[in-house]
């Protein structure tokens, strides 16, 4: 059975056929965010009557190609977005300039058609699992308000799982897309490092990438296919030719692995392990294979690559910044920000280089687990989800997120590209997130599975008492 059409297709294909003006479908966004803005606070900057004067050209004639055409579209504040200040939800840089052009991922969506509506929230410098920043505070989830969307994209997953824009951009260096995405109820895919190309050098140099979440599968395969293609400057970057025809494997892996934990983080909460079993077995039911399990502990024997992450990323998140800059502007930082950073500025250049050489161990390894064929099962999220705030709880106080809520770094360390699918409910009323990790440059096979796992297991659209713009609109 074909899967339904997403709303993003949905929308896109009604302005392209005349039956639904630009003008039309960029209002409806624009009254949605306003009229959802003071319980999820998912709008960094407001640029409402530039979108509006680019949707009148777009019903003018003037502008109406692109796959993405007419789309209302938020843009992360990590990103830059011409003509606008790239604040990353710092305080230390509520007066920055606007930028003088577009980052890669921001500029061909615009090419390809999308309307900018803003730019959406995040944690300060995108560090953090939970969107709250001393610039823009506190963002919270569709699904429960009370609960955090996630980090570091949860002002765009939010958006997106509420029907408020079509698209929001995202960004992953440990986990930016999976995290919001599964905690949103978003199908979302960090691709293979350096198939979208990265310019300039993230602030992670090696770990981050730009990549897409979406409602649905097709409306995610849509935006890879406009994200994706080389970049001059970037060193891992192959050719476009090779991003969109690579091998198309069976969806069917040859060897299906599980594991509740690639790092040894302590046992699963019991929930979590709950929906993490019936999700795999489900999904091997589905692909109609058996699973192999493997244990946190000897997972990768020459040492732990989410500790290791957490070494790299603070050091070059320091020198990136620069360290002067970080420790004259400290006491502007959020907490959470002040941990991440007074850490990086303590780690040698001795440990920082053993990180990234343990680096190729942790790579073969799961290239060597992977084969040709295999697939890798894990929760993307080993938590029922956190406050809005990015408190475990009510009885503790604001800090940085313990590593054992995580499960999403090692990919940005090696590089895999991994999917999350939404496959069951948490008791907090958050959606729970399958994360499939496959062999390098089998992005387009992930994409195909997404699909396939969407047909047997339909999920919501939208978050419980949202509606999608295409059915607000009424071209679903």
């Amino acid at each position: 059975m074909p899967t339904p059409t997403g709303p993003l297709t949905s929308l896109t294909q009604a302005i392209r056929a005349g039956r639904l003006l630009a003008t039309t479908l960029v209002s409806a966004s624009i009254d949605r965010l306003l009229a959802s803005d003071p319980l999820l606070n998912v709008v960094a900057e407001r640029a409402f009557d530039e979108a509006l004067a680019e949707a009148a050209r777009v019903d003018r004639g003037v502008k109406r190609a692109g796959a993405l055409v007419g789309a209302p579209t938020l843009i992360k504040d990590l990103e830059e977005w011409c003509g606008h200040p790239t604040r990353k939800g710092s305080v230390a840089l509520r007066d920055a300039p606007p930028a003088a052009s577009s980052g890669v991922v921001p500029g061909r969506l615009l090419a390809a058609g999308a309307i900018a509506v803003g730019k959406s929230t995040l944690p300060e410098f995108a560090i953090e699992g939970y969107t709250a920043n001393l610039l823009t505070g506190v963002t919270g989830n569709p699904w429960n308000p009370q609960y955090s969307p996630g980090g570091s994209s949860g002002g765009s997953a939010a958006a997106v799982s509420a029907g408020l824009v079509a698209i929001a951009t995202a960004t992953d260096g440990g986990g930016s897309i999976r995290i919001p995405a599964s905690l949103c109820g978003l199908v979302g895919l960090k691709p293979t490092n350096g198939l979208i190309g990265r310019w300039p050098a993230p602030d992670w140099i090696d770990y981050s990438t730009d990549g897409p979440f979406a409602t649905a599968s097709d409306d995610l395969r849509l935006l890879y296919d406009v994200m994706v293609g080389p970049v001059a400057g970037d060193p891992s970057s192959p050719p476009k030719v090779l991003a969109t025809q690579m091998v198309r494997h069976s969806e069917r892996p040859i060897t299906l692995f599980a594991a509740e934990r690639t790092s040894p983080l302590g046992p699963l909460p019991p929930s979590v392990r709950s929906a993490f079993r019936d999700a795999a077995s489900a999904f091997a039911d589905l692909m109609n294979t058996k699973i192999v399990w493997r244990d946190a502990e000897g997972f990768f024997a020459d040492g732990d690559p989410d500790l290791d992450w957490f070494t790299v990323t603070t050091a070059e998140h320091v020198a990136s910044l620069g360290r002067q800059w970080v420790v004259s502007h400290m006491d502007e930082f959020h907490v959470a920000t002040q941990e991440f950073l007074g850490v990086g500025l303590e780690v040698t250049i001795e440990e920082y280089l053993a990180a990234r050489r343990r680096r190729y161990l942790y790579v073969r390894t799961m290239d060597e687990l992977l084969g040709e064929d295999g697939l890798l099962l894990t929760p993307t999220v080993a938590s029922e989800g956190w406050l809005a705030d990015g408190r475990l709880n009510s009885d503790v106080a604001v800090h940085g997120l313990p590593p054992d809520v995580y499960s999403t770094a090692m990919q940005n360390v090696t590089g895999h590209p991994a999917l999350t699918v939404p496959f069951g409910q948490l008791p907090t009323g958050l959606p729970f997130g399958l994360q499939i990790t496959a062999p390098h440059f089998h992005d387009v096979r992930l994409l195909d599975i997404a699909a396939v796992v969407e047909a047997a297991f339909p999920w919501a659209r939208t978050a419980p008492g949202y509606e999608s713009l295409a059915t607000v609109l009424d071209v679903a």
